[in-house]
């Protein structure tokens, strides 16, 4: 799947609907080049070809979710998530932080860190991390995916090839024993492996609505990571597959986020 696949997925996550007349436009090709994309993404089951564009066809739960949605949502969790993986971190240590919700809820628990190294491919991570007396701040660059404040593509993925951190704190759309860690997108894929190269420890932190499911795009094994946050509503029975790199953060139950 290239870059173009990519940002035709998602738009027909945001949407629902596209034409092929709309994104021969948006991208500078020819509308057969653009049909020959629908042909290829209809194979691979993303989407159904109709008269003159294409219509979505995903999972429940394997949406790209825009971020005014996600930010909302188990909020409670990810807040419990991002105070317990925030105690991981010391001062002058260099981060990786993934682009996403609960990672932005992270990155908030460490202003009282007066020194720190910040490599992000998420823009209201960067924005942060740059209003933060001390820190010092590398972004990715790359391809900004609307909607998401995620940065996509190979410039991304080169740019954390270069660089080595303590630690690597990710997002997930999906965590499985079997399957690992995966994700809904190809690009957000390939700049999650390069995280996880680039650091000593690799951290997911992902609330339990997560776990247990499977997504489209492989990224690693359970076994590449060093530690998996997620909250105590995961069933006790689903813990043991983990095994101990899994921690519960326990939710006051009387606070909500009406999510």
């Amino acid at each position: 799947m290239t870059t173009r696949h990519e940002l035709i997925r998602r738009e027909l996550v945001s949407t629902g609907f596209v034409t092929t007349s709309a994104l021969s436009d948006r991208f500078g090709v020819d509308v057969s080049t653009i049909r020959r994309d629908l042909a290829m993404l209809e194979r691979d089951g993303v989407l159904k070809r109709s008269h003159g564009g294409a219509t979505a066809v995903a999972a429940p739960g394997e949406q790209d979710i825009p971020y005014r949605l996600k930010r909302t949502k188990r909020l409670t969790q990810k807040r419990a998530i991002a105070a317990h993986a925030a105690g991981l971190v010391s001062e002058g240590q260099i981060l990786v932080i993934d682009s996403g919700s609960t990672t932005y809820a992270f990155v908030e628990r460490l202003r009282a860190l007066n020194s720190l190294t910040v490599v992000t491919n998420d823009l209201r991570v960067a924005k942060f991390s740059a209003e933060q007396s001390g820190w010092t701040l590398l972004v990715t660059g790359g391809q900004l995916v609307e909607g998401v404040y995620t940065l996509i593509g190979d410039h991304a993925v080169r740019l954390l090839g270069e660089v080595r951190a303590d630690w690597a704190f990710l997002g997930a759309d999906a965590v499985d024993p079997v399957a690992g860690i995966t994700n809904s997108g190809l690009e957000e894929s390939k700049a999650k492996r390069a995280m996880i190269a680039a650091a000593r420890a690799a951290v997911v932190l992902a609330d339990s609505s997560k776990l247990g499911r499977r997504s489209l795009c492989p990224v690693a094994s359970v076994d590449d990571i060093d530690h998996l946050i997620t909250d105590d509503d995961l069933p006790a029975a689903d813990r043991e597959a983990y095994g101990e790199r899994l921690t519960c953060v326990a939710v006051d139950p009387s606070v909500s986020d009406g999510a």
